[in-house]
C-alpha cells in the first residue's frame, strides 16, 4: 500500500495495474505502440494513473528549455568509499563548470530511486548522473520522457549513455594475480581459489564472476561451482559465508577473491578472529580499494576503480550532447599489497 499523502510512482502504478514498470512507462509516455503493448492494457494503466493522480512534473518538463544551474547525482550510498569518491569528484567537476551539485542516496531501493529522480525534476535540474542504479531502465525512461540530459555511471542502461569500470578486465587481473601467487597447499579443498560476494544478477558482479571463472579455468584447468560463493553485498552475509567456507575446507583457501568492499568488510569481521599463522598459506584479493587494507596483518591485492575518470568521461558525454545508448569502459588498476594511493582530496591539488 502506498504511504498516505505520498506522491505515487511508476512502481505504485505498476503494482495497482498488474503491469511491469517498463510497460507502465511506455503506456504513459505514448511509446506503447512501438512496444507492441495492447491498447486495452495501455488504457487500463492510464486509468489507474489518473485515479492515483500520477504525473511527471510538467512544470519541470517545461523548464527544460531554461537553465537552472543545478546538476543532480543519484547514488546508492554515501558510506561506500567508491561511491563517496564518485560524489566528491562529481562535486568538483560541477563546481568547475559553474554548476551547483545536488546529491541524493537511495539505499539501493528502486522506489527510492524513482522518487529521488522525480524530486530532482521538480527542482528543474539541468542534468542528472545516476550511479549504481538497481533499475536503470526505469530511470532512463523517465529521463527520456521529460527530455532530461542524463548519464549512467557504474551500472549501465541499455537506453542511455553509460560509463562503467571495465569489470571483466579488472577481475581477470586480480584473479590471475591471486592464482599466480597462491602457495602450494597439500589439502585439495584448500588448494583452489575461491570467490566470495556479489550478485550474478547484477551487471558488475556478473562480469567479475565470469572473469574469475575464465581465469581459473585457463590457469587451473577447471572451476568448480563451489568455488563461487555469490552471497551478495551485505557484510553480515559475507561474514557467515566466510565462516562456513573455512569450516567446510578446514582453513583459509590458498586463494580468495572477495567481490566488493562491503563483502570484504563482512569477511574481515570473521578473519580478525583468526591467528596470524592462519594467513601464512593464503593470498587474498578484493575487487575494490580501501587504503586501510594496507595496514592489515595479511597482504591484500586490491582493484581501484578510477572514479575521477568515470566522472570526467560522464561529463564529457553530456557536454557532447550524447543521448543514444553508448557504453564506455574505464580500465581499473591493480593495487599491490601495502600500497596507499592518493586520496580524493589530495588528488584535487
Amino acid at each position: 500500500m502506498r504511504r498516505t499523502g505520498s506522491k505515487p510512482t511508476i512502481y505504485d502504478i505498476a503494482r495497482l495495474s498488474g503491469a511491469s514498470p517498463s510497460t507502465v512507462s511506455a503506456a504513459l509516455n505514448g511509446s506503447w505502440k512501438d512496444r507492441r503493448i495492447r491498447e486495452e492494457t495501455a488504457q487500463r494503466i492510464r486509468d489507474v494513473a489518473a485515479a492515483e493522480g500520477y504525473s511527471i512534473n510538467m512544470q519541470a518538463r517545461g523548464l527544460r528549455k531554461a537553465r537552472s544551474g543545478l546538476v543532480g547525482m543519484i547514488l546508492p550510498a554515501h558510506d561506500n568509499r567508491f561511491f563517496s569518491s564518485l560524489s566528491q569528484h562529481f562535486t568538483t567537476e560541477a563546481w568547475r563548470r559553474g554548476l551547483c551539485p545536488v546529491i541524493v542516496s537511495t539505499r539501493r531501493e528502486p522506489q527510492e530511486e524513482v522518487r529521488s529522480l522525480e524530486s530532482l525534476l521538480s527542482y528543474a535540474i539541468d542534468s542528472v548522473f545516476i550511479a549504481g542504479a538497481t533499475d536503470p531502465e526505469a530511470l532512463s525512461r523517465i529521463c527520456h520522457q521529460v527530455g532530461l540530459a542524463h548519464v549512467f555511471i557504474d551500472l549501465p542502461s541499455m537506453q542511455s549513455p553509460s560509463v562503467v569500470s571495465d569489470n571483466a578486465a579488472g577481475a581477470a587481473m586480480l584473479a590471475r594475480k591471486i592464482i599466480e601467487t597462491m602457495p602450494a597447499v597439500d589439502d585439495p579443498r584448500r588448494a583452489k581459489p575461491y570467490l566470495l560476494g556479489g550478485d550474478p544478477r547484477l551487471y558488475a558482479s556478473s562480469r567479475r564472476i565470469a572473469a574469475f571463472r575464465e581465469a581459473v579455468t585457463e590457469m587451473r584447468g577447471h572451476c568448480d561451482d563451489d568455488q563461487v560463493i555469490a552471497c551478495g553485498y551485505v557484510p553480515a552475509r559475507a561474514a557467515e559465508e566466510m565462516e562456513r567456507l573455512i569450516d567446510r575446507i578446514g582453513g583459509l583457501p590458498a586463494g580468495l577473491f572477495i567481490n566488493s568492499i562491503p563483502a570484504f568488510e563482512g569477511a574481515l569481521s570473521h578473519l580478525v578472529l583468526l591467528p596470524p599463522a592462519a594467513f601464512a598459506q593464503s593470498v587474498i584479493g578484493c575487487y575494490d580499494y580501501d587504503p586501510f587494507g594496507a595496514f592489515l596483518q595479511f597482504p591484500v591485492y586490491m582493484v581501484w576503480q578510477d572514479s575521477h575518470a568515470l566522472v570526467q568521461r560522464a561529463f564529457a558525454l553530456l557536454d557532447q550532447g550524447a543521448k543514444t545508448p553508448v557504453l564506455e569502459m574505464i580500465p581499473p588498476v591493480l593495487v599491490p599489497p601495502r600500497t596507499i594511493l592518493p586520496g580524493t582530496l589530495s588528488e584535487q591539488g
